[in-house]
């Protein structure tokens, strides 16, 4: 399977509870820091910390200046002599994103590491405020999470009675995949008022088929655009019209970066997702009133 599908789904499997020891907020704040997934070094710029970051991950590409910091591994491991070498104060962790044999190493090494992992999307000011503790940034931070926390408010209010529209949400062409109700992106779609097909699937990401997606009967297929260094396969809906969606050729193309990641940017694209699919919810109530 694709590595950035790797990285999105650890990603979407992931939760935002922060595992750092209990004296981080009292201790010096960092100011070299290795920062092990993408989703740490766009928050660390979220708050104003990004010049302190020295090394990073494969894909940490946000904001533009990301580009330019040391990468030292990803998904599949760490270069520990280039880590070493760049003299870190802190390493934060994505545990579960990060090999964790790498991890233990680096604590033995005595280097300061700590975790923050990934729920929902409530808990994304707390990982804000989090950071700004472990870099002193603690009122930047809170601007931050602040404003997160009003957005994604408006956002619940604006579609909390909006009729559902069903959604499949296509996570990955071959082997096809979806999501179920546990997961980070069946949140989002909640947010706007959207009913996932595939909400009681027994596993968290799901594997499935045509036949499968003909019998869900979406209005919507969303279809998230990920980086890649291969061709991603394309599937034709086109040649199943007894789908809704196919056959109305609703399809919605959304940012994976935006959508995947537990950023502040998340509200960026949960608020085109949320435009989007109302703009298919008020074409299907057309269709209703006319009676085609």
């Amino acid at each position: 399977m694709n590595k950035v599908l790797i990285i999105s789904l650890n990603m979407v499997f992931l939760l935002t509870a922060i595992s750092a020891s209990a004296d981080d907020s009292s201790a010096s704040p960092a100011k070299r820091i290795v920062a092990l997934a993408p989703h740490i070094v766009e928050n660390l710029y979220a708050i104003g910390a990004g010049e302190r970051i020295v090394g990073t991950v494969e894909y940490a590409d946000f904001p533009a200046e990301a580009n330019q910091i040391p990468r030292i591994g990803g998904y599949h491991g760490i270069a520990l002599e280039k880590l070493l070498a760049l003299s870190p104060d802190l390493v934060i962790a994505w545990q579960g994103g990060n090999q964790q044999a790498d991890l233990d190493k680096l604590e033995q090494l005595g280097i300061k590491v700590v975790y923050s992992e990934t729920k929902d999307l409530q808990q994304i000011p707390d990982a804000l405020r989090w950071l700004g503790q472990l870099t002193a940034l603690e009122e930047n931070a809170e601007q931050v999470a602040r404003r997160f926390e009003h957005g994604l408010v408006k956002l619940q209010q604006r579609y909390r009675s909006a009729s559902p529209v069903s959604v499949f949400y296509q996570l990955w062409p071959a082997p096809m995949m979806t999501v179920n109700g546990t997961t980070w992106i069946h949140q989002t779609l909640e947010v706007c008022g959207a009913s996932n097909v595939f909400a009681d699937a027994t596993t968290a990401y799901p594997q499935i088929s045509i036949e499968n997606v003909l019998h869900s009967k979406p209005q919507v297929i969303v279809i998230p655009q990920e980086k890649s260094k291969k061709v991603q396969p394309k599937i034709d809906w086109q040649k199943w019209p007894e789908i809704p969606a196919a056959k109305h050729q609703q399809y919605i193309e959304v940012n994976a970066d935006l959508l995947h990641r537990y950023t502040s940017r998340v509200l960026e694209g949960l608020s085109g997702l949320c435009d989007r699919l109302d703009t298919s919810r008020t074409y299907y109530q057309k269709l209703t009133t006319t009676g085609n």
